[in-house]
């Protein structure tokens, strides 16, 4: 019952907020946000003893249950989801948006959706959670984005439509194929696809690979990424990088990997080829941006395109570093995220070209800048370090006879990562000081966002056993063959 309150509480919230006038929607989000995130953390520290499952009857006509279960990867997203949510609305509280009541009653029904991507284990279930994620996302972004917004959410609704339409054609085809009444369960829907010919798994991966593909994205499904990054509000991008491309990497785990083995098999040294071209074609293009906005959105493509090819590495030391960067990334660029909204509202533009001098205007900003940015690029003792370690070493024995060539050409990522992000340090930190238009430092709200951040940042880079012990024995049940 408790896996319930994780939908229900942003959901009922939600949708009380597009009835509350002013300041009092924000308190609700926030009050929500706060409640959200003590249950997902109390379902975490469950998980360390047993995985917690719900089941309701829903449509027995279609062999379909209201099916949840929250094992150590379903728990650790949530808490991510959580802990995201609730940073941004305490670094919102000082911000002024149009129409608050509908602004935050759409960010907490895409809270409700991500909760239940997470957590579904009946694919038909997992699907209606995949679209109400979404959707809230079309009106957040075509209402409060920015001038070219409405071309831009048109090109994100054609990607992920189709995407979408095509992992239901799949999962319906995979049902076909059970006995039983629970036709649409995981359990069911994976015995029916393994026991698929190969031949079957082969054109199948691509209908359902494709809309994971775009939601996270990789190469050459990446193009509505950047300009949809750019053009959204400080909280939309925030949840789109930091929750929302961990939507595609959780689902290759959950719904691709172990389902279509043969499928997988087959495909892999193909996908493992498209990501490693992702990183090195979106470190290149981050080196050359002068929009700090931009420059970050790329960022995050390379980072995801690692996670992707060690997803079809066949390791399992590889699939534990996923989920521990999984969940690394999205405090990360959280953070970079919010850096990026506090220079654009003191200095009144993206440009790195017309900034310089944080340091000696805003230092405390200055400060929290350059730690969240040596995370971002896997510093010892920061928290991206752990898992991008964990991912070399599964990309390195995974990928069998073509493994060296790989992670040399997967490693140049880290080497170009350090080139555009100490550049954004150099350009934006220090060098000349610009005229501020708010010459202040950090305000109170957004000390305490930063300082969640970073919290995080240290204490998971000194002592990632928590994390690491949470999702230790699901590496194994992902992994066809292990």
């Amino acid at each position: 019952m408790v896996l319930l309150f994780l939908i229900l509480i942003p959901l009922i919230t939600g949708i009380m907020s597009f009835a509350v006038k002013g300041e009092g929607a924000k308190a609700l989000a926030l009050l929500s946000s706060i409640l959200t995130l003590g249950v997902s953390a109390y379902i975490s520290g469950a998980n360390y003893s047993a995985p917690i499952t719900y089941n309701h009857d829903w449509i027995s006509i279609l062999g379909t249950q209201f099916s949840l279960a929250a094992d150590g990867m379903s728990s650790m997203l949530c808490l991510l989801t959580g802990i995201v949510v609730m940073v941004v609305m305490i670094s919102n509280v000082n911000k002024e948006v149009e129409s608050p009541g509908a602004f935050y009653g759409f960010l907490l029904l895409s809270q409700a959706g991500l909760m239940g991507v997470f957590l579904a284990s009946d694919a038909l279930v997992f699907y209606v959670f995949w679209e109400l994620a979404l959707i809230p996302v079309y009106f957040l972004c075509s209402r409060w984005g920015g001038e070219k917004r409405i071309a831009v959410t048109f090109k994100f609704f054609i990607y992920t439509f189709v995407g979408s339409l095509m992992m239901l054609a799949g999962l319906i085809f995979l049902s076909m194929q059970t006995q039983g009444l629970s036709s649409y369960s995981w359990a069911d829907i994976t015995r029916a696809g393994a026991a698929l010919p190969p031949a079957t798994q082969q054109w199948l991966f691509w209908l359902i690979f494709i809309a994971f593909a775009i939601k996270m994205p990789i190469f050459p499904f990446h193009t509505w990424q950047p300009d949809t990054y750019e053009q959204s509000p400080t909280p939309v991008t925030i949840i789109l990088s930091a929750l929302m491309v961990k939507m595609g990497l959780y689902a290759v785990l959950r719904w691709l990997l172990p389902v279509l083995p043969a499928g997988v098999a087959y495909w892999s040294d193909t996908v493992v080829v498209l990501s490693v071209i992702g990183i090195i074609y979106a470190s290149c293009i981050a080196i050359v941006q002068t929009d700090m906005k931009r420059l970050v959105a790329y960022s995050s493509i390379a980072h995801m395109g690692l996670m992707a090819a060690v997803a079809f590495s066949h390791s399992n030391i590889g699939m534990h570093g996923i989920m521990v960067q999984m969940f690394n990334h999205g405090i990360n660029i959280t953070g970079m995220w919010l850096i990026v909204s506090m220079v654009e509202n003191r200095w009144g533009t993206r440009d790195m070209t017309k900034l310089g001098g944080m340091a000696t205007s805003a230092p405390n900003m200055a400060i929290a800048f350059v730690i969240i940015s040596l995370a971002s690029v896997a510093l010892p003792l920061t928290n991206g370090f752990v898992g991008e370690f964990m991912l070399f070493n599964g990309l390195f024995s995974g990928t069998e006879s073509n493994h060296i060539v790989v992670m040399v050409v997967a490693g140049l990522g880290i080497i170009l990562g350090a080139v555009y992000t100490l550049n954004m340090i150099q350009k934006t930190a220090y060098g000349s000081t610009v005229k501020m238009v708010i010459a202040k430092d950090l305000s109170m709200n957004e000390y305490v966002g930063l300082a969640i951040v970073i919290i995080l940042i240290i204490f998971l880079g000194v002592y990632p056993k928590p994390l690491l012990d949470l999702t230790y024995n699901i590496a194994g049940m992902i992994v066809p063959g292990h």
